[in-house]
């Protein structure tokens, strides 16, 4: 695969600045090699010609196509840039400096020349540091494409995960749903008609919605609403809700799913074993950590409140809990938390926090 890679100044003057570092190396390494003469005629040979050989090189190989691994041209492409990059580097860099070793900075007299072993020697030089130079940035090159497709692959990886976890939650929450569901059919048929209306209008709205890994929270709460619709179909005057979310945050991306699994949680073990039912509130807010601003939602609920001893995870036991945290940690590791609370009402809250990330532009 061949691309034209868009011209980056800020990566070019780095390695400028990089080829001049090595220029003045080569030149220390010359004099400390040859004491006996002077320094300035090494710095000035080493350089010019390093500088003229990158510009050759680098500059060059942006007018013709580039691997998309390494950002070099292929085949004898390369080759025969380097090899014209060196030799016509050493020719203009070598007369520029005799030019300025001669006239300006007057380190030789008029007329002259190096001698013979002098020449070889600065061939062999040239040579030799243009291709070290070659393969460094060959090299980062290289380094930096496979850095960028590992993560990538990262990323997909992720995302790949979070919608498996994702399609684990769907059926947990649609197999609870159609127990209730088949409950009401037999004692009033009247509200499972009305409860399945519920569930299909739930079904309709979350489907579009799932399909990426992550969605405005604005509509995260949009589905929560009408989970609790749902459920209060079951459950009639013994639940009642409110939905807490600033304006400010409601376009904040999150994952689909990440908060119903704890409505169902606050629902089934808090407001469900009272016979008064309760109140869920979920609210939405932000505060400072030490690597940044964290949002914090906060499912709490007015419920019989948390046992002495937590079910360990495993089937049907813990199932949301434990979704919520796998899925925290893959997006944002340890920055991901799920905490619960036992309220001083007696009830519990489950609370959720992870960094804040503003929404991509859209312009």
């Amino acid at each position: 695969m061949t691309l034209r890679r868009p011209f980056n100044g800020i990566a070019k003057l780095r390695h400028l600045l990089q080829v001049l570092a090595f220029t003045l190396v080569v030149a220390t390494l010359q004099y400390a090699f040859m004491p006996d003469k002077p320094y300035g005629p090494p710095v000035v040979y080493s350089v010019l010609i390093g500088s003229i050989t990158w510009a050759l090189i680098d500059l060059g190989r942006e007018f013709v196509p580039s691997a998309a691994e390494t950002g070099w041209p292929q085949g004898w492409h390369g080759f025969a840039l380097v090899a014209a990059g060196i030799v016509l580097g050493y020719v203009a860099g070598t007369w520029l400096a005799d030019t300025l070793c001669v006239h300006y900075f007057r380190f030789y007299p008029a007329g002259a020349a190096l001698s013979g072993a002098d020449q070889r020697t600065s061939i062999l030089i040239t040579a030799i540091a243009g291709l070290v130079g070659c393969y460094y940035f060959y090299a980062i090159n290289k380094s930096a494409y496979l850095q960028d497709k590992m993560a990538e692959a990262r990323r997909q990886a992720n995302d790949a995960r979070l919608k498996l976890l994702e399609t684990q939650l769907e059926p947990h929450m649609l197999f609870n749903t159609l127990a209730n569901l088949r409950v009401l059919i037999g004692t009033d048929p009247a509200r499972a008609q009305h409860m399945l209306d519920r569930m299909i209008g739930y079904l309709r709205a979350t489907l579009a919605a799932s399909r990426s890994t992550l969605h405005p929270l604005a509509d995260e709460f949009a589905r929560l609403q009408d989970y609790l619709e749902l459920m209060a179909v079951r459950m009639g005057p013994r639940l009642a809700y409110a939905l807490e979310l600033p304006e400010a945050l409601q376009n904040v991306p999150v994952p689909p799913l990440l908060l119903q699994p704890l409505v169902e949680n606050a629902i089934r073990h808090g407001l469900e074993p009272q016979v008064q039912g309760g109140h869920i509130t979920v609210r939405a807010s932000t505060h400072s950590g030490p690597r940044g601003p964290l949002l914090a939602i906060d499912v709490t609920d007015t419920g019989v409140g948390l046992p002495a001893t937590l079910p360990a995870p495993g089937p049907g036991r813990s199932f949301g809990l434990a979704q919520v945290r796998e899925r925290l940690a893959t997006l944002h590791g340890s920055q991901g938390t799920l905490e619960l609370i036992a309220t001083s009402a007696g009830g519990t809250s489950a609370r959720v926090v992870f960094p804040l990330e503003h929404p991509a532009s859209t312009a």
